[in-house]
């Protein structure tokens, strides 16, 4: 697990602590480590820019970002390539499932946005785990949906850097990255390298106290 400094509430699991949005005993695990209730918000991802901001935990509907104002309540989104954003700001958090269709489609704007809604501001950002421009081989509509970012696989191919897409994104928000793709590296779950169906998570929450 993963646990960005200066952040508050953010982590990111690999493969051997599971898909804990979806599996119970998982979950019951992290949130022991994080010291963290059980029960959480979540999504069903659509690759969309949909957020919904959440009071209690539970499904929340279709969308790929989460926010909260709620102290100790933690939102998550599981990915297996797909970048898992947090953001933090004074009194808010969100969570971001961000896959180059999410980006192209303005979830990271639109997560930011929804923590202005509630009054605050966003002030930093945490991209964990998630397929690297090493690894990340695609064609020319994903470059051009994304507006560029187009870069080169260690084995030459063209790929897309969606890191820093979402950097970019971010604006002025400090941005902490893991720089850790999950295609490459064996211990996160990675659906380009063999088509998993299994996922890991990243979890946010606002402190409480």
């Amino acid at each position: 697990m993963i646990r960005p400094a200066g952040f508050r509430g953010a982590a990111f699991g690999n493969a051997a602590e599971g898909n804990a949005r979806d599996d119970a005993v998982a979950r019951s695990k992290m949130s022991v480590a994080l010291g963290i209730p059980e029960q959480w918000a979540a999504l069903r991802q659509v690759h969309g820019a949909v957020v919904h901001r959440v009071v209690q935990p539970g499904v929340a509907g279709d969308g790929d970002a989460l926010v909260t104002d709620v102290p100790g309540l933690p939102l998550v989104v599981a990915t297996a390539d797909c970048m898992p954003i947090v953001v933090e700001g004074a009194r808010t958090v969100a969570v971001i499932h961000a896959g180059w269709r999410g980006v192209a489609s303005g979830v990271i704007a639109a997560g930011l946005d929804a923590m202005r809604a509630l009054g605050d501001v966003p002030e930093r950002a945490a991209i964990g785990p998630s397929i690297g421009p090493c690894c990340y081989e695609v064609g020319d509509d994903v470059i051009e949906a994304l507006g560029g970012y187009r870069a080169v696989t260690t084995a030459g191919a063209q790929s897309a850097d969606l890191w820093a897409a979402a950097i970019d994104q971010l604006h002025s928000v400090d941005v902490w990255s893991a720089d850790s793709c999950t295609f490459d590296d064996p211990a996160y779950r990675s659906f380009r390298r063999n088509g998993t169906a299994q996922r890991q998570v990243a979890v946010a929450w606002v402190p409480q106290g």
